[in-house]
């Protein structure tokens, strides 16, 4: 049973997602034409993930920082680390009224 226990550990931290392991990541849904939440505020060096959970395909465009995702369909995501203070606001590129903002401190 304790090897069988181990094993399962084991996958459990194989299958973990990267942002999970930072203590500086946070997420960002994307749902209904929304992001949740529609202004986040994070610390220097702060991994930001969005993840599509709509039944339609998004993209992030961050045009300060000239950073911009590929098309995410359902369940995709794509990450960002914000290393510089400042307030960024970003919008879907291809639903350019879907905005938010990221508050770096």
């Amino acid at each position: 049973m304790h090897r069988h226990f181990q094993r399962g550990v084991l996958l459990a931290c194989l299958l973990a997602p990267a942002a999970a392991w930072s203590d500086n990541a946070e997420q960002v849904r994307i749902d209904n034409f929304k992001f949740g939440p529609t202004q986040l505020k994070v610390g220097k060096g702060t991994l930001v993930t969005w993840t599509n959970q709509d039944d339609i395909p998004h993209s992030i465009v961050i045009t300060a920082l000239g950073a911009h995702s590929k098309v995410m369909d359902t369940d995709q995501a794509f990450s960002f680390e914000f290393d510089k203070a400042g307030t960024y606001s970003y919008i879907c590129g291809l639903h350019p009224f879907m905005h938010g903002q990221i508050v770096v401190n």
